[in-house]
């Protein structure tokens, strides 16, 4: 088995990056259009109940381009469902979830219900997911990054095999041949983890969603993940537009690092939104506290343990 990537020195994002970023982009980036405003996805009046459990509540969200954005809140509160209607794996009660289609002239928000299957495959291309247990293929390191860029790319081997070892450079793993033929089931956690970042990376994604990306990893694992996301996330796709990045997490250290814009979702409704030093500032509050007490339970919980909250 190969060890976990050598531990490297913390990339601590500058201060108000985003909003330098934002900066930036309004001032010099043409490759914004003006019909599609600066929204990526927007979530507009969400309902979702499963029987009689109601899970989402009203949620309206914008998430801009750009944005890092982190959506954070107890177990059950409803993160994942969001997350699914986002991606388009479960349709709403009521309410709507409009995403922009890069591809399509202007570049417009669409309604996902009204798009047709192909579209909303078209739309995905543009999309990279990690998720919580990785979901890497049986096979080796190759076949785990060749096969969407394969089957949805269509691409010879020849460029497959090149895409293959810039991505795996990307995120701080070898690229010779040797681990390329390597079986993912002999990677450590740490490596697994970077092997699904590097697969979605190879499609060069305009928005990264990752899900819980670093539940159950050892706190240097984590971290070198943190780093990972981060310099992800300022890179641009393959076509210079800046990147978007939305984490399903609870994870306390990667919210002080990282900074993001912070969503905290509490009994299917949206409590919180805004900047992570203001969220900071309101954890003495009577549903944030038991939630931050909570968080490092949680980060390192067996994914099928779902604690719950303590008593404020």
């Amino acid at each position: 088995m190969r060890g976990s990537a050598k531990p490297h020195p913390v990339a601590t994002p500058p201060p108000n990056h985003d909003k330098n970023r934002m900066n930036r982009r309004q001032k010099k980036d043409p490759s914004i259009p003006p019909a599609g405003g600066n929204t990526e996805i927007r979530v507009e009046n969400l309902y979702k109940a499963f029987g009689e459990h109601t899970v989402l509540q009203g949620i309206n969200l914008d998430i801009h381009r750009g944005d890092i954005l982190a959506i954070i809140g107890g177990s059950g509160c409803g993160k994942t469902v969001l997350l699914n209607h986002i991606l388009g794996l479960l349709a709403p009660d009521r309410g709507r979830v409009l995403v922009t289609d890069h591809d399509a002239p202007g570049e417009p928000l669409c309604d996902l219900a009204k798009i047709s299957p192909e579209g909303v495959d078209r739309i995905h291309r543009r999309w990279g997911m990690v998720f919580q247990r990785n979901a890497l293929f049986s096979g080796s390191v190759l076949d785990n990054i060749a096969l969407w860029l394969r089957e949805i790319r269509e691409m010879p081997e020849e460029d497959i095999r090149r895409i293959a070892r810039q991505s795996l450079k990307a995120v701080g793993l070898p690229s010779d041949d040797e681990f390329l033929a390597s079986s993912q089931e002999a990677l450590s956690g740490g490596m697994a983890k970077r092997l699904a970042v590097a697969r979605a990376v190879s499609m060069s994604p305009t928005i990264m969603f990752y899900d819980e990306p670093t539940t159950g990893l050892d706190p240097t694992s984590s971290s070198q993940i943190h780093d990972l996301i981060y310099k992800t996330h300022e890179a641009r796709d393959a076509d210079g537009r800046h990147r978007t990045t939305v984490i399903i997490t609870h994870d306390k250290d990667l919210l002080k690092r990282l900074r993001p814009r912070t969503v905290m979702l509490h009994e299917g409704k949206i409590y919180f939104d805004g900047p992570f030093e203001q969220f900071e500032q309101r954890a003495d509050s009577a549903i944030i506290r038991p939630y931050f007490r909570l968080m490092p339970t949680l980060h390192q919980r067996n994914p099928d343990q779902t604690p719950p909250l303590p008593v404020a």
